[in-house]
């Protein structure tokens, strides 16, 4: 049976958590920007991911993400489950299509192709029809 730990202890322990989570942030954030520029790679889902471990970790960085002009909205977007606009899902399916095109020749195995196809068609229903779409 492990000994009772007390408040303070608790504290202790998770303190060096923390810049651990905010580590995980900037990382997080760099993959964000870098699907903000590269078509095929999405962005949003990094950013999402990143404040979340901001806010885990310092909260003054998870502000700091929020106040980015095109970002910060993104995440606020997410969060208040408005969705993504139109043209942001049409973007991203083609995207999605694109990649999947490209690659499939890659996969040697017919059942890979399959799965991967499956894959892109998954991605592709999600996005249009269970993401909402903001007006």
């Amino acid at each position: 049976m492990p000994p009772p730990t007390s408040p303070s202890s608790a504290h202790v322990q998770a303190r060096p958590v923390k810049p651990l989570w905010v580590a995980l942030g900037f990382v997080l954030c760099a993959l964000g920007f870098v699907g903000l520029v590269l078509p095929g790679f999405p962005g949003t889902v990094w950013f999402v991911l990143a404040a979340a471990s901001f806010a885990r970790g310092d909260p003054r960085w998870e502000a700091w993400l929020l106040s980015r002009p095109v970002v910060g909205q993104l995440v606020r977007d997410y969060r208040e489950g408005r969705g993504m606009p139109l043209r942001a899902k049409w973007i991203a399916c083609i995207c999605i299509a694109v990649a999947v095109g490209f690659s499939l020749g890659r996969i040697p195995v017919l059942i890979g192709q399959v799965g991967w196809v499956l894959v892109g068609l998954f991605g592709m229903y999600y996005i249009t029809l269970r993401v909402p779409t903001k007006r």
